[in-house]
């Protein structure tokens, strides 16, 4: 699955900075506004440690994690949504991504410059948000127009619907609210699909901190947490200055010393990166086998036919049946041949819905 999260946020607020902890990628971070002219797109390992498990225990040819893209948006200004600041461009970017990964600055410091003059993530957030809401505003209100005169005639019910869904999500919107705040039914969301709403996308908000605040945060997280409470988004604290030394360090073990001197139990871009696929609700699940153990990514609730269509469209066409054991169950046992002899491994059909962690072997007939 290509997956794609998009990293947002007004000028000097951390966001080329952490996108150069995330990425084997490089982008320009620099004390000025605007360094990031063009999105820098970089491919990412997911962290799983039950991978590396898999391959202690199969000793496979190759390995291969699951990746997802990271993108460096150019900081948003006020009036982006009316192109300021190449600011329909950079809007254009967010449209293609499936989350967003918007970067707060939660740290003082008088040597890097703030575009606004003064430190207030809280201002910060309600600014990239009403960019976005008026941009989703300006798409809805164009639709509506199509649909106005159909849904006043009344005679085509699907033009009614459409009209009056577009409705819900223009008052939404008009209130100050973004498009993930308004209570749609499952069936009336087709009605905006075709307009890739930037704020119905499911967001995380980044809150970048000094080091002296990475484990507990600090004032403006806390304004963070309050203005974010009711909308049910995902808040994490990292600080991007301390990532950029830890990515920076040679070996695994340098890594792990410099995390334990700071107290910490993981670097914060392994925490963001699965903070992220929870965002997505995604899952992984396994194959093993001596060639190549590998992790794949599926959304939560696929059924056996959908999860081997990620590996090959043929694979789902032909689905036969699903050879599959826990994760668990393999490593305690140790083997395939092991969970087999002990009768931990079951044979299931086109229903069966795919747990995370589940180890697949996938039979089928083209």
């Amino acid at each position: 699955m290509a997956l794609k999260c998009g990293i947002v946020g007004l000028p000097n607020v951390g966001k080329s900075t952490l996108f150069n902890c995330l990425s084997n990628a490089k982008a320009q971070a620099a004390n000025f506004p605007f360094c990031t002219i063009d999105p820098n797109v970089g491919t990412i390992t997911v962290p799983d440690e039950r991978l590396n498990k898999l391959a202690e225990l199969v000793k496979p040819q190759a390995i291969q994690p699951t990746t997802v893209e990271i993108v460096d948006i150019a900081g948003l200004v006020k009036g982006a949504s009316k192109g300021e600041g190449l600011g329909n461009k950079f809007l254009g970017n967010i449209r293609e991504c499936n989350a967003i990964l918007h970067v707060l600055r939660c740290f003082d410091d008088d040597n890097i410059i703030h575009v606004d003059g003064n430190i207030n993530p809280v201002r910060d957030k309600e600014i990239i948000d009403t960019e976005l809401q008026l941009k989703d505003l300006e798409s809805v209100e164009v639709k509506l127009k199509k649909f106005e005169k159909a849904a006043k005639i009344g005679n085509d019910k699907e033009s009614v619907k459409t009209f009056n869904v577009l409705l819900k999500v223009k008052e939404t919107l008009e209130s100050g609210k973004s498009a993930r705040a308004c209570h749609l039914e499952e069936s009336e969301l087709p009605f905006i699909e075709d307009l890739h709403l930037l704020t119905v996308k499911p967001v995380m908000y980044v809150c970048n901190v000094d080091e002296a605040s990475a484990k507990t945060g600090n004032k403006y997280v806390e304004a963070v947490r309050e203005a974010v409470k009711a909308e049910n988004a995902e808040i994490l604290i990292i600080t991007a200055q301390m990532e950029s030394e830890i990515s920076s360090l040679e070996t695994y073990e340098e890594k792990q010393m410099f995390l334990a001197e700071m107290g910490l139990d993981e670097p914060g871009v392994n925490k963001l990166i699965k903070s992220a696929y929870k965002l997505l609700d995604l899952q992984t699940y396994f194959t093993a086998g001596v060639k190549e153990v590998r992790a794949w990514t599926i959304n939560k609730g696929f059924k056996a036919p959908q999860a081997a269509g990620v590996i090959h469209t043929d694979f789902e066409k032909g689905f036969i049946k699903a050879e599959v054991m826990s994760y668990n169950d393999f490593v305690t046992l140790g083997s395939e041949a092991a969970c087999r002899d002990n009768g931990k491994l079951r044979v299931e059909g086109k229903e069966y819905v795919v747990a995370d962690g589940d180890v697949m072997h996938f039979r089928f007939n083209v």
